[in-house]
């Protein structure tokens, strides 16, 4: 992926080594659980206690990175959006170290990347990539990049109405059934990643390589996948993201298709 010297999103705030606390204790459990909730409502798991920062200083490349690609999303989805006969708002993007406070509360980093739709925010923490890195089998930047994606992929549904109406449906469900619903909204996000990727493969010199780190990353946050890796066994009632075959199919159709419009298309029978 060709991102150096190329435009960054001026939509960015980076509050890393701004003295917050870093959450601690962070077992093979608790990692699972940060890739398990990628992308989702963090309302349930906002808040928790931690120890000191670190202190150690940011790294400005890694922000750059964060900036190229929030810019190539920016301009994805504008002209998407125009094709709709929609205006696209451009997310605001929090880069943070342990702990922050967003419109949805105080989130620690312990639930992974998120999108909160109350202030059109996406918050990072930066040490999640070494977690998917290293503790997962995805490197890579383009790795990285669908997880950015992916959470504008959140934001995208926000401005759509689509996560206003499933979070209403969503009260009225029991919990396998809510957590159904959960799973459609992950793919639908996984969907839209793929969709900017499609259209981003010229200005980013995107080749099969890039797809390959992307679908294994997606692959590594499938929901069967983590719960193999922190219990030995799967439970598919309580599957909230969709399973790793999952996640890989509908990020490579958004790929394939470069369709917003196939993001409508997510009914029961095709999951």
């Amino acid at each position: 992926m060709r991102w150096k010297g190329r435009r960054q999103s001026d939509n960015i705030e980076d509050r890393r080594g701004s003295g917050g606390l870093v959450a601690g204790g962070v077992g093979t459990l608790v990692v699972a659980v940060i890739v398990l909730l990628l992308g989702g409502d963090p309302s349930a798991l906002l808040g928790g206690a931690g120890g000191p920062s670190t202190g150690e200083p940011p790294d400005p490349e890694a922000k750059e990175f964060v900036a190229v690609v929030l810019a190539d999303t920016e301009e994805v989805w504008r002209e998407q959006f125009k094709k709709l006969g929609r205006t696209y708002e451009e997310p605001r993007l929090v880069l943070f170290t342990g702990m922050v406070e967003s419109a949805c509360g105080t989130a620690s980093s312990a639930i992974g990347p998120f999108y909160c739709s109350s202030d059109s925010t996406i918050y990072i923490d930066l040490g999640f990539y070494e977690d998917l890195k290293t503790r997962f089998g995805a490197p890579g930047d383009f790795a990285q990049a669908y997880v950015v994606a992916h959470e504008v992929g959140h934001h995208v549904q926000n401005l759509l109405g689509v996560a206003g109406r499933v979070h209403e449906q969503r009260r009225r469900l029991s919990e396998s059934e809510a957590n159904r619903l959960s799973v459609k909204m992950e793919l639908q996000a996984d969907y839209y990643a793929g969709v900017w990727a499609h259209h981003a493969r010229r200005m980013a010199s995107l080749d099969e390589q890039d797809l390959e780190e992307a679908m294994r990353a997606a692959e590594a946050i499938g929901d069967d996948a983590i719960q193999k890796k922190a219990q030995g066994h799967v439970v598919p009632d309580s599957f909230t993201h969709g399973t790793s075959e999952q996640r890989r199919r509908w990020f490579l159709q958004g790929w394939r298709t470069g369709d917003p419009k196939g993001g409508d298309t997510f009914t029961a029978s095709r999951l």
